[in-house]
Formats: C-alpha cells, sequence, structure tokens
C-alpha cells in the first residue's frame, strides 16, 4: 500500500489529526450549542474558546495568559461582540503575516448585506449567518466543521511565528 497523505498531511491509513480551531464568541449558549455540533458530527477539532475581540488577538498572537496557546488552523468568528468587535479582529488576522492564512469563518447573527460585503472586504474565507432554528444551527456549523475539518487542505499548525 502507498503511503499518500491526507489534506492535512496524515497517512491514509489513519483518521485525519484533529484541527485546532479558535471560537470567538461571547454567547455561551451559542458556544454551547458550537461544541455539541462538533462533537455531533464526529469531528475531532479541539475547541478553544476566547469571548471577545481583545481575547482573540491575544490568543492568536500568545500573549499574557495565552502565551503557550496552538496556533489556530481555523477560526470561528462572530462579529458583534464587546471590546473589539469580529471585524476589527479580521482586519488583524488578515493583516498580520504570521496569521493571514488562517481560514476565518464569520459566523454570526447578523443577515445584513453590510456586513456580509464588510467581512468579505476584510477577507473573511465564508460568511455563515447562525440559523436560529437548533436543528439547523446544528448542521450549519457541521457542515463547516466536514469542510474545513476534512475536505479542504488548512496549513499545518506551526508552533513558531
Amino acid at each position: 500500500m502507498t503511503d499518500q497523505t491526507t489534506a492535512r498531511g496524515d497517512s491514509t491509513d489513519l483518521p485525519p489529526a484533529p484541527i485546532e480551531v479558535l471560537v470567538v464568541e461571547d454567547d455561551e449558549g451559542d458556544i454551547l450549542m458550537i461544541r455539541e455540533a462538533f462533537e455531533l458530527h464526529g469531528q475531532r477539532s479541539r475547541l478553544h474558546v476566547v469571548n471577545d475581540g481583545v481575547d482573540a488577538v491575544a490568543f492568536l498572537r500568545r500573549e499574557a495568559q495565552y502565551h503557550d496557546a496552538p496556533r489556530p488552523q481555523l477560526i470561528l468568528l462572530d462579529l458583534n461582540m464587546p471590546r473589539m468587535d469580529g471585524r476589527e479582529v479580521l482586519a488583524q488576522v488578515k493583516d498580520d503575516p504570521a496569521l493571514t492564512s488562517i481560514p476565518v469563518v464569520v459566523l454570526t447573527t447578523s443577515a445584513a448585506d453590510d456586513d456580509v460585503v464588510s467581512s468579505y472586504s476584510l477577507h473573511a474565507n465564508a460568511y455563515v449567518t447562525k440559523p436560529a432554528d437548533l436543528d439547523e444551527f446544528m448542521s450549519a456549523i457541521g457542515k463547516v466543521d466536514e469542510f474545513f475539518g476534512g475536505t479542504v487542505r488548512l496549513p499545518a499548525p506551526s508552533d513558531g511565528d
């Protein structure tokens, strides 16, 4: 048998390696549903959660209490948060050469065209409006997880900047 590799560089005989996912979300109910959706869909992603944009930037730059944080391979980003909103986080991520290759999925309640356009203008990789229905929410998160956790090739996590 040949030793071909999957999108994440694993042997095809092995299950995909888990991906590191940073969830930037201030709503505890949404955080719980996101965790449950990842578990329900069987992906082995490791979720790391911060509740606002200031902590997201600190996590990504490994500052203060996040000095040993793993480099995420995917960011799920809410737009409307305290201290620093998701638009500001997205702009900083995509302007930072050490972070710009991390895919960012905007996951928000807003369906406003202005938010969609501004997110893509800031180089979001996808924009998902959170469904109000629980089953639809779980399905949407499952699709994001399946796509980024199994279909696409993500940059390998790095320990250095």
